[in-house]
């Protein structure tokens, strides 16, 4: 291939990748007129005939004895070029029919935020196996995914064995939270499982917190068998107070693999039946407006946590403003400074080359 066909060649790709790159940066437009733009590919076809009757025309030159003017790269550079103005305005002119416009929104947005208290049993048996790599691993994963799910709420975690403590206050700062239940390991607290005790915890740090909405979501494994307060009691205060409790039993059908003692330091693990107070777990649900769920699996557990973070969704207030703004003009204009350039290269610089 002859210097001046790559020439025209790089002259005329460049211009389409010039055009295509700039039609790429005000992609963002929507379009009143869409359809328009498949003209653009008149851009394409344009620049390979005007390619192909360059060279057509180079030849007939070539055979009338003009090669030597015609082999010269300055016309060649000074015709595409010119070409290349036309078919930049072409397109130009086509974008700015289709009329491009900006979208403009504003919202006004109030945000009703819900407090949350994240109860979770912490006693030996939340070591079992079933969940790999054991239940309170699992259980702290998935409350972590949970509270990051929950950008616009305030969000405590209560934690019990035998007695019960808060572990980290109601706090809209997610990152304490999560820290708080990272730390979270058995041992903390006095042995066995009160689920009274957690629940009323729960209810003491929501009674008397502002906003509509108010939730306790208890996680257990295990059976009340110690505390001063029965969970009914603590359900019955719950729904004085208006919050709504979700429970989840936290464990496998049948046996699992559980401590069962204490040996040098370590923990002695045995297969043990799973024994979960399903019927205490419901009423305290069904009395607050809640739900009852068992987790069997991590995966189970995960689905149960999406379930409540649907049914729990912070509340919007939303106003929202849209307007739309055309702006076929600036095409417009860079079509008129495209056709004016090459009118006037055309005429005045490169008249005498041409």
């Amino acid at each position: 291939m002859k210097r001046t066909n790559i020439i025209s060649l790089v002259i005329l790709l460049g211009f389409n990748l010039l055009i295509a790159a700039l039609l790429y940066r005000f992609g963002h437009y929507e379009y009143a007129d869409k359809g328009w733009l498949y003209g653009l590919l008149i851009v394409p076809l344009l620049s390979t005939w005007f390619y192909f009757q360059q060279h057509k025309r180079k030849a007939s030159l070539n055979f009338s004895h003009l090669a030597s003017q015609w082999d010269s790269a300055v016309p060649v550079v000074i015709r595409n070029l010119l070409f290349s103005l036309k078919i930049a305005a072409i397109a130009c002119i086509i974008v700015a029919i289709a009329r491009p416009q900006s979208n403009d929104s504003y919202e006004n947005r109030t945000k009703e935020g819900i407090n949350i208290v994240l109860a979770m049993d912490i006693s030996a048996s939340m070591l079992s196996r079933d969940f790999e790599p054991n239940r309170l691993e699992s259980a702290k994963d998935v409350a972590i995914q949970f509270v990051d799910e929950r950008p616009d709420d305030r969000i405590a975690v209560v934690v019990y064995e035998g007695e019960s403590i808060t572990q980290v206050p109601l706090t809209s700062d997610h990152r304490v939270v999560k820290n708080g239940i990272e730390e979270l390991n058995t041992g903390l607290l006095t042995g066995g499982t009160a689920i009274g005790m957690g629940l009323a915890t729960a209810v003491n740090r929501l009674k008397d917190t502002d906003g509509k909405s108010k939730v306790v979501i208890l996680l257990t494994d295990g059976v009340n068998n110690s505390g001063q307060i029965n969970p009914e009691d603590a359900a019955q205060m719950a729904e004085l107070y208006g919050i709504r409790v979700y429970t989840i039993g936290v464990g496998t059908i049948g046996k699992a693999k559980s401590p069962v003692g204490i040996a040098n330091g370590q923990y002695i693990y045995d297969w043990v039946e799973v024994e979960i107070d399903e019927e205490t777990l419901k009423t305290i649900s069904d009395a607050t407006g809640g739900k009852y769920f068992r987790a069997t699996s991590k995966n189970k557990l995960v689905s149960i946590y999406e379930e409540i973070d649907r049914l729990e969704k912070t509340r919007f207030n939303v106003l929202q403003y849209n307007r739309k703004t055309e702006e076929f003009f600036p095409f417009l204009f860079a079509a008129l400074i495209f056709l004016f350039a090459e009118f006037l290269l055309k005429n005045t610089l490169f008249r005498s080359a041409l």
